[in-house]
């Protein structure tokens, strides 16, 4: 099955399972999804991730992380999508919640989170929004 949006059922997929309660949920490997992942593991949105084979082809399962009962993440959306790519300087990178959530960006250095960004001067694609 052809996929055109990778990085966009990768949030739907945790946007899923947190709304069901789930623990874990899995989501096919590539380098772009581990990428945003170790954004949100080194955030502190989810609780890790681990890439297994399942019937050769290779998985990232994901650990959720809840606080109290309630899923740290209460919003994750795609910014930058296949039809509609969004960039942006480093000046005019946006304050997602006044600073209480974060943006991950895809820069010439990497992917990374705003703080980041500012803080080694880069601009890029803003791929998604989490609070």
């Amino acid at each position: 099955m052809m996929m055109n949006d990778p990085l966009g059922d990768l949030l739907t997929r945790i946007r899923n399972a947190q709304q069901r309660g789930r623990s874990s949920v899995s989501s096919p490997a590539s380098k772009l999804r581990m990428r945003v992942l170790d954004v949100l593991q080194r955030e502190g949105y989810i609780r890790g991730y681990s890439e297994v084979e399942k019937e050769g082809r290779k998985e990232l399962d994901i650990e959720l992380k809840y606080y109290d009962g309630a899923p740290v993440i209460s919003e994750i959306r795609r910014i930058s999508k296949p039809g509609r790519r969004v960039y942006s300087s480093v000046g005019d990178l946006p304050l997602v919640r006044n600073g209480l959530g974060i943006s991950i960006l895809s820069t010439p250095k990497g992917v990374m989170s705003d703080n980041d960004a500012r803080s080694q001067n880069v601009g890029g694609e803003i791929l998604c929004r989490v609070s």
